[in-house]
């Protein structure tokens, strides 16, 4: 670890810090139950049998049909900085809970939401969610807004959809050097503890992401940015031990393309 590093880390606290953004990163599984019940009435499908043959028909699950498994939310401060992450319900990783935890810390925080896509999947799953289980939502109701609310990263970078961004997220995080995907998006065969690593990583792409985008706004200097990096870099170095997937990110970590 470079001195700079060693530095940076004796400033990063979550104590006392107010969070100003959280960034949300979301993956779901399939309910058989529903999609028996709702696609294939009366065939007495089991929920296994619903999700195969759904899945060889079109490929893709709607969000309606899915629940979350693993939700990953990174918190920030003001000054952009990484204050702290947390992947909900772990490592129980319960759906109702992990539901329940999401809309608990957004109403507590009342920060602002940060997501890449989250506009078309993270924030329908966990709005419907709210809706299967019963769970308020209000502030983040009263406050939703196109324009002032959430952060979506892929409408700030596809110009509302009018663009189309080849590659996505791994694209971005590659280009300054983080994580990007390592394996299948989705692999079928994924346990959930894999999973909830795959969630955390593309959480901290997505914020990297997002520092980088706060340079192009003019709220960081480019000092700044390198600064909160070191900082993120030396919070999670100390975090590794602790969280193993987070050696591997740290593993793959280079510099910023020039």
């Amino acid at each position: 670890m470079t001195l700079a590093e060693t530095n940076a880390r004796a400033t990063v606290t979550d104590a006392g810090a107010r969070t100003a953004f959280l960034v949300v990163r979301s993956a779901s599984a399939p309910d058989g139950r529903l999609l028996a019940s709702v696609k294939y009435p009366g065939e007495n499908l089991s929920p296994e049998a619903a999700i195969q043959r759904a899945r060889a028909e079109s490929g893709s699950m709607p969000v309606g049909f899915q629940v979350p498994e693993s939700v990953c939310v990174l918190r920030v401060g003001p000054n952009f900085a990484l204050l702290n992450f947390k992947c909900l319900d772990e490592p129980h990783f319960r759906p109702r809970e992990i539901v329940n935890q999401f809309w608990f810390g957004v109403t507590h925080y009342k920060a602002r939401l940060v997501t890449f896509n989250g506009r078309g999947f993270d924030l329908p799953l966990l709005e419907l969610a709210a809706f299967r289980y019963g769970i308020q939502a209000r502030d983040y109701y009263l406050a939703r807004d196109r324009y002032r609310g959430p952060i979506d990263l892929t409408d700030w970078f596809t110009n509302f959809g009018a663009a189309p961004l080849a590659g996505g997220l791994d694209v971005l995080a590659k280009l300054l050097g983080k994580l990007g995907k390592t394996v299948n998006p989705a692999p079928v065969a994924e346990t959930i503890l894999e999973t909830n690593d795959r969630c955390l990583c593309d959480a901290l792409d997505t914020y990297f992401v997002f520092l980088r985008t706060r340079v192009m706004t003019g709220d960081l200097s480019p000092e700044q940015e390198a600064e909160r990096v070191a900082n993120a870099k030396a919070f999670l170095h100390d975090k590794a031990e602790d969280v193993p997937v987070l050696r591997r990110y740290l593993d793959n970590w280079t510099d910023f393309a020039s």
